[in-house]
């Protein structure tokens, strides 16, 4: 039920991974929270439990107007296509004319001069939210640790990077999740025009394969792989329905990353401990947690 007191914050991706865990990170705080579903069945259904639900499609722009209505706060986070682009801007745009205060934009771990095409779209959003007036808080998160249980999954006993030695950081999805639950609860007085960066631990692929081996007790060993079969990879990924123009821009990241232009995604830049007052999870805690489901795929062929 609806308090009258409290703000209301409209979640976008509420069924993504953060999304998700951001939902319950924020149940029991003083919030009302929004979420939204480009399906109307979906919505339907999730009005049935007696939660807050509005129908918002990213691709029409018709469907922002009732879902903004009486949002105190966004939090923004779009899908992995270069439609991030307009699907931002249009939303931006409505969110102000609805009287929002704030949005907390999930973007990137990059250089503001990056030439990686989808870290730059994550950069002009967030210089189009900064020019739209309203209070913002960027999220910068580096690698998902989720990545690791995901699309490098060990198998065979081996874990598979692209990047061949290159070390990159990583971030819990549930660690980006409470920051920004923290961040919407607390609002845009203690947040307002704010940068917070989210990367914990900086490794290679052997010091990964090596932490997997020790929580896991088998022997995983590292396999050092390149630009060329990135490449093969990325064309399974478009078969199966992947955006091209963002599968393009991951073989860019590929190989910037072995040329040293991206040589900033080994940094450790950790604000977890300055917003929430605790420790990040480490990428030892995330492997701990998903141990069965390592051994269980380290054990296929």
């Amino acid at each position: 039920m609806e308090n009258k007191q409290n703000h209301t914050v409209l979640i976008l991706g509420a069924s993504g991974t953060i999304g998700r865990q951001l939902v319950k990170d924020l149940e029991d705080k003083p919030v009302n929270i929004r979420i939204t579903s480009r399906k109307q069945n979906e919505v339907e259904r999730i009005l049935a439990e007696g939660k807050d639900c509005k129908f918002l499609d990213l691709d029409d722009p018709k469907t922002f107007a009732f879902a903004l209505a009486g949002v105190d706060s966004v939090f923004l986070l779009t899908g992995y296509t270069v439609g991030m682009l307009t699907q931002s801007k249009t939303l931006v745009d409505a969110a102000k004319k609805a009287g929002v205060s704030h949005i907390v934009h999930v973007g990137v771990f990059a250089e503001w001069d990056t030439t990686d095409a989808h870290f730059a779209w994550h950069q002009m959003i967030e210089k189009y939210i900064e020019a739209s007036g309203m209070a913002w808080t960027h999220l910068h998160p580096n690698m998902f640790m989720e990545a690791l249980t995901g699309a490098y999954l060990p198998k065979n006993f081996t874990y598979t990077t692209y990047w061949e030695d290159r070390r990159v950081g990583y971030i819990a999805a549930s660690d980006i999740a409470a920051v920004a639950a923290k961040v919407l609860v607390d609002g845009p007085r203690l947040h307002a025009n704010k940068d917070y960066w989210l990367s914990v631990e900086s490794h290679n692929g052997k010091e990964i394969a090596q932490l997997m081996s020790d929580v896991t007790g088998l022997e995983i060993k590292c396999e050092e792989k390149g630009l060329e079969e990135f490449k093969e990879l990325i064309e399974t990924w478009i078969a199966n329905g992947a955006d091209h123009w963002y599968a393009s821009a991951n073989i860019e990241f590929v190989r910037q990353m072995l040329d040293g232009r991206m040589s900033y995604m080994s940094m450790v830049q950790n604000d977890i401990p300055y917003i929430l007052g605790r420790p990040a999870k480490t990428v030892k805690d995330y492997l701990l947690e998903n141990k069965d489901l390592l051994i269980a795929s380290a054990n296929q062929k």
